[in-house]
Formats: structure tokens, C-alpha cells, sequence
């Protein structure tokens, strides 16, 4: 079954005066207890001390259990797991920053859940080979996402890796991976493999269909990468499938735009040359019959 829990981004933890946006699980004596929301939920604590910079008078008007809020980042022990957090040190800056950034994260994560879950996958395979990458690239998966459903185009995924076999059936088991990948597409959602240096292939697919796309490539690249590894081999994933510019999608069409107009040019160019070569030859005629007329006699008749 597959494994549908997974911080929203690559790093483990947070940094260090980073805002965060957490839950309250538990207050103590000395402290609260809270969970990360964007970092899978690992726990975090707060001093009773770091609420608020005035007098504490009552706990519970600063900090109630199932509260979500952000605050920030003041320690972190990665070998011990713990994060000691700040209420009273973020500003209205941060907050700002941080619930921004949260809502876009979350909307981003209950897409990418959804995707794992209809495509049984491992929510974590999914962010590392798509998710993450698109952090990378953009900054963050949302801006990415954003391009993708305001390209009103049909959208061809790319996806970029390495298929090394060192075995004596090597050839075999690639292309039997090939084919595991081919067969993960459909009629609608077609996937082709292009080679594009041994080892390296890319794999496409072009739908209308933006998100079925993405998620049919995703199938298909954990059908090869389960051959392979049937027979003890390796699948390096070396680019994500991402969105095509727009501008390879309209070349035909503007191939076949051009095309015409060259036509259309020739033939305005056509009807030019013979309408200035009819002109021509109405000149020439007027030349000809100025010429017949003779000579005249300026000075008059001269007398005897």
C-alpha cells in the first residue's frame, strides 16, 4: 500500500529564523508541544517564556491546544529531532510571509496526495522526482503548477534519465523496461520513448489532459524503474516531466502560417508584375505613335 504521508519540501527541517506555521498539540508547565504542518508533522517546542513579550497573565489568551499559527524557528538538533520555536519573536512581516507561503504549500500537497493516491505511489517518490525538482525550479511548486493550468496549449512532459544494464541480457532488460514504461500510457495520454544518447532517454507524452499527463508519466516511469530493478538494476531520474514551452508546441503552426503567406506574397507579387508589364506595353505604344507624327516647323514659314 502506498505511503500517502510526506513533508512539503526537500529540506527535513526548518532553518534557523525561519517562520513555520504549527498546531498546538500540548501545553505544559514549562512549555507547549507542537507539530511542524509543513514538515510532515514532526514536533516542535515552545517555552512558556517565548508567548509574548509582555507579563503572561493567563496562558490560555496567548496559546490554546488545536490553534494554527506561525511562529519561529529558534533551534534545531537534526540528530535529536527537536525544534525549539518563538511566539513572541515573529513579526507581522513573517507571519505575513509564512501563511502565504503555507497556503500555497498546502494547496500544492493535497495535489500531489491526490496524485499518489489515484496512481498508488509513494507520496515522498512523487516529491522527489516532481514536487522538489519544481521547488528548484521555480522557487516554489505553485508558480509551476500556476504555468501549467493557464496554458490553454496541450502540454508535452518531459522526463529526462539514465538506464544503465552491466548484465550480459542488459539490452533486453532495457528494452523490456522501455515497453513497461510505453504500456503506461493510454489513447488519450500516449507515452513515447525517444533515445537521445545511450544511456540517456526521454520520455513524452502529449495530452490535453494537464494533470492526467504528469500522472501517466509518473506511472510510467515507476513501470520502468520496477523492471529494472527486478533484474538488480538502476533507474536515475535526471530531469522531471515539466511543461513544454509553447513556443516548440506553435512552430508547426506557425510553419503552416508562413507557409501560406508565401504563397499569398507570391501570387500578390504575380499580379503586380503583370499589372506593371500591361503598363509598360501602353507606354511603349504611346511612344511609337509620338514618333510617327514627324518634325515641326518652329520658326514658321520663311519668306521668298
Amino acid at each position: 500500500m502506498a505511503n500517502l504521508e510526506c513533508r512539503m519540501y526537500e529540506s527535513r527541517f526548518p532553518e534557523v529564523d525561519m517562520a513555520v506555521m504549527i498546531q498546538v498539540k500540548s501545553i505544559g508547565e514549562m512549555c507547549a508541544y507542537v507539530s511542524l504542518l509543513e514538515y510532515n508533522n514532526i514536533e516542535g517546542m515552545i517555552l512558556l517564556s517565548e508567548l509574548s513579550r509582555r507579563r503572561i497573565r493567563s496562558i490560555n489568551s496567548l496559546i490554546k491546544v488545536g490553534r494554527t499559527e506561525p511562529v519561529m524557528v529558534l533551534h534545531v538538533d537534526e540528530d535529536k529531532g527537536y525544534v525549539n520555536l518563538s511566539k513572541r519573536r515573529v513579526s507581522e512581516e513573517d507571519i505575513q510571509i509564512c501563511e502565504d507561503r503555507y497556503n500555497k504549500s498546502k494547496l500544492v500537497h493535497s495535489i500531489m496526495r491526490h496524485v499518489a493516491e489515484t496512481m498508488e505511489l509513494d507520496l515522498e517518490d512523487l516529491y522527489i522526482h516532481v514536487g522538489w525538482p519544481l521547488y528548484r525550479k521555480y522557487g516554489h511548486a505553485f508558480e509551476a503548477f500556476k504555468l501549467v493550468v493557464s496554458d490553454p496549449d496541450a502540454i508535452l512532459d518531459s522526463l529526462t534519465r539514465e538506464v544503465k544494464e552491466t548484465g550480459a541480457d542488459g539490452k533486453e532488460v532495457t528494452k523490456s523496461a522501455m515497453r513497461k514504461a510505453e504500456a503506461a500510457g493510454n489513447e488519450d495520454c500516449p507515452v513515447k520513448i525517444k533515445l537521445v544518447a545511450p544511456p540517456a532517454y526521454v520520455l513524452i507524452t502529449q495530452t490535453l489532459d494537464k494533470v492526467q499527463g504528469i500522472s501517466v508519466l509518473t506511472k510510467a516511469i515507476a513501470a520502468c524503474s520496477e523492471e529494472i530493478e527486478r533484474h538488480k538494476g538502476k533507474l536515475t531520474v535526471k530531469e522531471a516531466p515539466r511543461a513544454a514551452s509553447a513556443v516548440k508546441q506553435l512552430e508547426s503552426i506557425q510553419e503552416a502560417v508562413s507557409e501560406r503567406e508565401d504563397l499569398l506574397l507570391l501570387e500578390r507579387m504575380k499580379t503586380l508584375t503583370d499589372a506593371n508589364a500591361e503598363k509598360e506595353g501602353d507606354d511603349d505604344s504611346e511612344e511609337e505613335e509620338d514618333t510617327g507624327m514627324g518634325e515641326v516647323d518652329l520658326d514658321g514659314p520663311s519668306e521668298n
